[in-house]
């Protein structure tokens, strides 16, 4: 099972596990957390997403700040890149699989100590996406 913070376009947000999300699949599933025992898990459509956040937990540390910059002591693997969202929000981090004609891609976030292990953009979502 995968932690994941779902965040939606129109600016909702769903945390919970899910273990069938892939990429070129429109519809995955959530359970909630916290949700009851035996509620059924959620549907969610993929292209509603802005992104779908692969995360260490769901609490975070409200403290930390995104760097949004590498660091010296890792080099990265993959190309850097840095993403826009059509909400004014910034990713920057590497990614192994943008192209531009793709519904959406993964971006490892440049900040090491990021809550975020992963993110899965969806690339209407973006307002830019560039090559660092």
């Amino acid at each position: 099972m995968n932690k994941v913070i779902a965040r939606f376009t129109d600016g909702g947000m769903l945390k919970g596990t899910t273990a069938d999300f892939f990429p070129n699949k429109e519809t995955f599933h959530v359970s909630v957390e916290g949700a009851d025992s035996g509620t059924p898990p959620v549907e969610v459509s993929t292209p509603d997403l802005k992104a779908l956040f692969f995360v260490k937990d769901f609490a975070g540390d409200p403290e930390h700040v995104e760097a949004n910059a590498f660091g010296g002591e890792h080099p990265p693997a993959g190309r850097k890149i840095r993403v826009e969202f059509q909400d004014g929000e910034v990713l920057v981090g590497t990614t192994t699989g943008y192209q531009p004609g793709r519904p959406g891609f993964f971006v490892v976030p440049a900040d090491t100590e990021s809550n975020i292990e992963r993110c899965y953009v969806v690339t209407a979502s973006t307002a830019g996406v560039e090559f660092a």
